[in-house]
């Protein structure tokens, strides 16, 4: 067991619970983060990353920054990222230099400071839209790109080769990348950067592909975040969540405890060294269900509002095959959409957001990334 961990991005929603795990655990814990204000609000370090955690403030691209992070560290957990897909169709440089170059800085420290393990965060984006199958004969069918003649007419589920209605089913590793946006595109170099560096320099390497991962210390006022963190700014600001299409794409909600106990797993036992390994609920939920379920979880009789705009670089289905993670890991997935929001919920009174979603979406309207 690896004694002293990194955790890039450390001081964020996922790294400060990671962080908290490997405590518990008994690891030592370094966090180096670059506190962007997107996220943390210009504020120092925030009051919730657990006061054992040596925080290094400093960017993941800066090799001074990383080479001295990485010292006496025995693993390292890489989560830093740019995140949001409708901002990275825009803010393009940014994402790369931050995700891909990012974790080239860090992968060139790792080569004079050698540790036992690496898990780098990939992501479900990478999968494009979801697995399906034929509706009228259940056989495995790959879904063609939505055209935008074929989503301006308001017909938002994907077809097949020869036009074939399809069915969403769970999505495993086995599905073939499709990269549909500059988020997409970064965080599968992540993956395969840290891969081949694993495979390359006999450093037991995971990535884990997170699904749509909710839980308390999310940010609020951050219009890129999560839908779940996004939705709750919008209600505790007395507005409408706002939904793209019809609502009724479906996605996979993971909460923050089964995502790093899974990080923790894969940092503790080997059998899914060299892999990638889809972290999920293995639910899957309407993006309009879920709205509902966080209003009424909050007390709220606002619902979401159903836009039918179409946003480039959204799919329409994708959630979790958790198999491999059972298998390899041992994960289960132990918190319940309904007890996750009711945590969330409670964690949510007293909290502040400012809601700038209104303002996001403007920018990337203006931009044609919404129609």
């Amino acid at each position: 067991m690896a004694e002293s961990v990194l955790i890039t991005g450390g001081a964020g929603f996922i790294g400060s619970h990671l962080a908290d795990e490997l405590l518990a655990a008994g690891h030592r814990v370094r966090a180096l983060d670059s506190l962007v204000a997107q996220v943390h609000g210009g504020a120092g370090r925030p009051g919730y990353l657990n006061g054992e955690v040596d925080l290094h403030v400093g960017d993941v691209r800066d090799e001074t920054a990383v080479r001295r992070a990485l010292v006496g560290i025995d693993a390292v957990v890489h989560l830093a990222a740019r995140v949001g897909v409708g901002q990275s169709m825009y803010a393009i440089a940014e994402y790369a230099g931050a995700n891909t170059t990012g974790t080239g800085v860090l992968l060139e420290a790792l080569l004079d400071r050698p540790v036992e393990k690496l898990v780098v965060a990939s992501s479900m984006s990478i999968y494009g839209e979801g697995s399906y199958l034929r509706a009228e004969d259940r056989i495995p069918c790959v879904a063609l790109e939505r055209t935008p003649g074929q989503l301006e007419r308001g017909e938002w589920d994907p077809r097949g080769p020869a036009g074939e209605r399809l069915l969403p089913v769970p999505t495993s590793e086995e599905k073939q990348a499709a990269l549909a946006s500059i988020y997409a595109l970064t965080k599968y170099d992540q993956e395969r950067m840290c891969l081949l560096f694993g495979s390359a320099y006999d450093v037991p390497t995971v990535a884990l592909r997170f699904f749509n991962v909710y839980g308390p210390r999310q940010a609020l006022s951050n219009p890129y975040t999560g839908v779940l963190a996004i939705f709750a700014s919008r209600l505790l600001n007395g507005r409408r969540p706002l939904v793209f299409e019809d609502g009724r794409q479906r996605r996979d909600f993971v909460n923050v405890a089964d995502v790093v106990r899974a990080v923790r797993l894969a940092l503790d036992q080997p059998r899914a060294d060299g892999q990638a390994v889809n972290v999920g609920s293995g639910q899957s939920v309407s993006v309009c269900g879920i709205g509902e379920k966080l209003a009424a979880v909050l007390g709220s009789d606002i619902q979401p509002e159903v836009t039918g705009k179409l946003r480039v670089g959204d799919i329409r289905h994708c959630f979790a095959d958790i198999s491999r993670a059972r298998e390899l890991l041992g994960y289960e997935p132990q918190v319940g959409l309904e007890e996750g929001m009711a945590e969330l919920a409670q964690w949510l009174e007293g909290q502040v957001a400012a809601d700038r979603f209104d303002a996001a979406s403007a920018e990337l309207g203006a931009r044609g990334l919404t129609r």
